[in-house]
């Protein structure tokens, strides 16, 4: 059991001036029509100079990490100011969607460290300005059966390639720590709410979003993340019940901030 105590803990927030660096080697670009056909629905969520990575979930609902929603200083952002690029590739997208509102879990406290319940409530419901059709994009569905230890995928943008989506075709979803789920993934900068997916039948199923890494009390590099399906049942109820505009009372993974990698380290409870 890799004990997540005492542990740092990063946020991993995209710079906005990309780092250039290699990839890791069990990362695979998808850098052609073929590869990235079927993950369209993994975009850039770009956040006026930083991003971090998001899933459209329903037409008009894309989820992500809480912390993405606010900026470097802890202030909720604006709508306006975030856009969805489903599938962004060089500069092209499947489809582009400003921001109606949005929600971050209220369990998530911006004003706190990094916690372990921090993680475990590190979740954003975004609604987008106007659907995006089936025909254009094909959302992912949530992983809605028992979780237990095995193998996952994790699609993301990151520093040093925020211009494609990479996708790690095998990593290990390692254990359960309360609300808070810990993998084994290879995670950086910009891999904040990026998708992790069970593969049990077909088509990828989305088991948890990337809230930050950390460093195991073992020594090991590991990724965590929310268990999705109370939170996300949460951030729906509360969406309905708003107009447009925002609600949140949180924040922390996504890429840069001005003069900044973006990143954050904290010990764990």
């Amino acid at each position: 059991m890799k004990k997540v105590l005492c542990a740092s803990l990063a946020l991993l927030v995209g710079a906005a001036t990309a780092v250039a660096g290699q990839e890791n080697s069990d990362l695979k670009s998808l850098d052609k029509d073929y590869e990235a056909r079927g993950w369209e629905a993994v975009g850039r969520l770009d956040l006026n100079g930083a991003y971090c990575t998001a899933t459209l979930i329903a037409p008009s609902l894309v989820l992500s990490a809480a912390h993405c929603v606010y900026n470097a200083s802890g202030a909720l952002r604006t709508g306006e100011t975030i856009t969805f690029r489903a599938g962004y590739r060089h500069g092209k997208s499947a489809a582009t969607r400003t921001i109606q509102k949005f929600v971050a879990h209220p369990g998530y406290n911006a004003k706190e460290p990094l916690t372990n319940n921090n993680v475990a409530h590190d979740l954003a419901l975004l609604e987008l300005s106007s659907p995006i059709l089936s025909t254009e994009v094909n959302p992912f569905v949530l992983h809605g059966e028992r979780v237990s230890p095995g193998p996952v995928s994790v699609v993301s943008y990151g520093q040093g390639r925020s211009e494609k989506q990479s996708r790690q075709k095998q990593c290990g979803f390692d254990e359960r720590q309360g609300d808070m789920l810990v993998f084994d993934c290879d995670v950086t900068f910009g891999s904040s709410g990026a998708p992790v997916f069970s593969h049990l039948n077909g088509r990828g199923r989305i088991l948890s979003v990337i809230s930050g890494g950390a460093k195991a009390t073992n020594g090991d590099r590991v990724a965590l993340g929310p268990h999705l399906p109370p939170l996300v049942d949460d951030l729906k109820r509360q969406l309905r019940s708003q107009s447009t505009g925002a609600l949140a009372k949180i924040r922390r993974i996504g890429v840069g901030q001005s003069g900044s990698t973006g990143a954050k380290f904290v010990k764990a409870n």
